[in-house]
């Protein structure tokens, strides 16, 4: 979970030999994280459970993986030379760039269909805290060109003290996620009208996903119902 202090790290490309790639790294130690700490509970009441403990715990491990996995390590954003696939915790979204109409930044990150039709990019997530550290960047740069200073402020014989720049202190003033749709969208105006770029929006449901999540929720239930 985000901390005021720790903004969220922005999504991380990964070339391939087609492909970019952009994930969440704090969406992966978190999936990690979860998944581990879902295992050590889960395979402990298996092992040491007596009764119904055992089957509750396999059915809830049933559950619980699945849906962690579709929310943390699944979601993904490919960018490749001819179409954006998105790669959502239940579904992948394929768009060729030439039925893209455009790519919006508010509160979520989406890819806007030429039908209207609009897909959230879970693997590119906004961080509101990374967007005001930003602007109070362009602010403070902004004030040091008009008084023809470095952003970081007055350099004190090169040893940057009290907030001096010295040499190389980056002020930022464009949240990382935000600077990943700008590429993106440079990505669609050049890719936009190539012949190669055109085709059909297909939407696919991960059923691998899906399917064992619910015999586990089925499972949990009959368990319960059963007491």
């Amino acid at each position: 979970m985000t901390t005021p202090d720790h903004p969220s790290p922005a999504p991380q490309p990964a070339s391939t030999a087609k492909d970019l790639i952009y994930r969440s790294p704090l969406a992966l130690v978190a999936g990690v994280l979860l998944l581990a700490l879902a295992c050590w509970l889960g395979f402990d009441a298996l092992v040491r459970g007596h009764g119904r403990t055992p089957w509750l715990a396999l059915a809830a491990l049933i559950l619980a993986v699945p849906l962690v996995i579709a929310f943390t390590l699944r979601p993904a954003v490919f960018a490749g030379e001819d179409r954006l696939r998105v790669r959502n915790p239940f579904r992948v979204i394929t768009l060729p760039w030439g039925e893209i109409a455009s790519l919006r930044s508010g509160y979520t990150n989406e890819v806007v269909a030429n039908s209207g039709t609009k897909y959230q990019l879970w693997a590119i997530p906004v961080s509101l805290r990374a967007r005001k550290k930003a602007a109070r960047g362009q602010s403070r740069a902004a004030a040091a060109s008009r008084r023809g200073d470095r952003p970081g402020g007055p350099d004190l014989g090169g040893f940057g003290l009290f907030g001096g720049s010295g040499a190389g202190r980056d002020v930022p003033t464009r949240a990382e996620t935000d600077k990943v749709m700008d590429d993106l969208r440079q990505t669609l105006e050049r890719r936009g009208e190539t012949p190669s770029a055109q085709g059909e929006v297909t939407v696919r449901w991960a059923y691998e996903v899906v399917a064992p999540a619910v015999a586990g929720a089925v499972l949990l239930g009959i368990l319960l119902a059963l007491g």
